[in-house]
This record gives C-alpha cells, sequence and structure tokens, in this order.
C-alpha cells in the first residue's frame, strides 16, 4: 500500500473500519472510558484470508455480542479450526469471562488471543479471578504494546492519506503498567497498581504497591521495564 495514500477505495475492509478519533479515544490507556470496542480478526483452517470487523457495547457487552454473532452465522462449522484475535478497549468483566470460557469449552477448535489497552476494574476479586481462569483454560491475554497499536492503525482504522504510520504513541510507562497487573493477575497475586481520577480536571493517576511476592515471582525484566523499580534488588 502507498504510505501517501489512506486505505484504498477498493480496500474491502473500507466499511468496516472506525474513524481515527474513535480509535484514540478507545483505546488510549490513560483515559478510563466507560465504553468498550472491540477490533477483531477470524481467521478459518489454513486459508490467508482473514476477515476483520469491530464491535462495541449495546444492550450487551461487545465479547457477548461478538459470540453470538459468530456463532449463528450460517458459515460457521465447529468442526473447522478457528483463529480468532481480539484488540480490546477494556479487559472482560468477569461474566465476559466465564462466558468466554464456556464458549472455548463448547468450541474446542477455536483458538483465541486477546489484547488489551487496559484491565477493566483490576482491584475487584472477581474481575481477577476469572480473567486468571480464562488464561488456564487457554486464551492467550496480552496487553497491548506498540506493535498492536500500530497493527490496529493500519488495519482497522480509516487514516487520512499520508498518516499510514501516524499511529498514536501511547506513553510507554502506562503500557508497562498495565502488563506488570497483567502479571499479578495471572500468577495469583494481589494488586500492585492503583488507579484514581482526580474529579476536578478529570486527570488520572496511578501509584504502586509493590510488595515482596511481586519482587519474588514477577520476571525481573517486567519490574525493570516500567523505569520505577529500582535496579539493585536482590532475586532469590
Amino acid at each position: 500500500m502507498d504510505s501517501k495514500k489512506g486505505p484504498s477505495m477498493g480496500d474491502a475492509t473500507l466499511r468496516r473500519r472506525i474513524k481515527p478519533w474513535e480509535f484514540e479515544a478507545f483505546f488510549n490507556p490513560q483515559e478510563l472510558r466507560k465504553e468498550t470496542c472491540l477490533l477483531y480478526e477470524i481467521k478459518w483452517g489454513t486459508s490467508h484470508n482473514i476477515w476483520r470487523n469491530s464491535n462495541q457495547n449495546t444492550s450487551q457487552h461487545a465479547e457477548i455480542n461478538f459470540m453470538e454473532k459468530f456463532t449463528s452465522e450460517r458459515h460457521f462449522k465447529p468442526s473447522v479450526k478457528c483463529s480468532i484475535t481480539w484488540f480490546l478497549s477494556w479487559s472482560p468483566c468477569w461474566r465476559c469471562s466465564k462466558a468466554i470460557r464456556e464458549f472455548l469449552n463448547q468450541y474446542p477448535n477455536v483458538t483465541l488471543v486477546i489484547f488489551v489497552s487496559r484491565l477493566y476494574w483490576h482491584m475487584d476479586q472477581r474481575h481477577r479471578q476469572e480473567l486468571k481462569d480464562l488464561v488456564s483454560s487457554g486464551a492467550t491475554i496480552q496487553i497491548m504494546s506498540y506493535s498492536e497499536y500500530h497493527h490496529c492503525w493500519r488495519n482497522f482504522v480509516d487514516y487520512p492519506p499520508g498518516e499510514e504510520d501516524h499511529w498514536p504513541k501511547y506513553p510507554t510507562l502506562w503500557i508497562m503498567l498495565y502488563v506488570l497487573e497483567l502479571h499479578c493477575i495471572i500468577l495469583g497475586l494481589p494488586p500492585c497498581l492503583k488507579i484514581s481520577v482526580r474529579h476536578s480536571d478529570q486527570l488520572v493517576l496511578f501509584s504502586l504497591d509493590l510488595r515482596d511476592c511481586h519482587y519474588q515471582r514477577i520476571p525481573y525484566h517486567v519490574l525493570a521495564a516500567t523505569g520505577i523499580v529500582r535496579p539493585f534488588v536482590i532475586w532469590r
């Protein structure tokens, strides 16, 4: 694709792309936007073709909307292997995590990789436990890195001509803080990331509460990547 142009008018995905402002509003890890946006890719069997589309909360959460639509479509064949990738602005809530586990158990030929830009109510033990159980059931969950933001910008966003590579570069610190907290969830550790909002100016603030268990069990490179942890911590 010519970088001097936007998505080609002949691009079959053009009508399914979201606007740049929508992507920036939904996926900014520094903002605690209430709504959820789901961008997804589906690949069937050995085909190289990838189906892309987006979904949002309605009367139900975006994850539930996707699963209901996916299983009701006529071309869905449970016997055919299917690879699904989600890019979610929020991680699944505990109810959605439970529903996703049931979905994967019902359709063993489906593999699911989930990238999220932020963690939903991550201090709540129900959300933490169900997210941990979802990973244990076989789903892959990761925090979106610059690579995923760039991928989404180029494949899901109707970006202006000449701005193919002008995807939003969110602060690395916020990304690494969520990576750190996701490790806590998967390892069954208490939360270490606390987020609050100063309502007077809507400023989102964070603080870290690292305990001995965090230092002992979280990989050193994950802690060090935040730039906050002192480098002379002794690992056992």
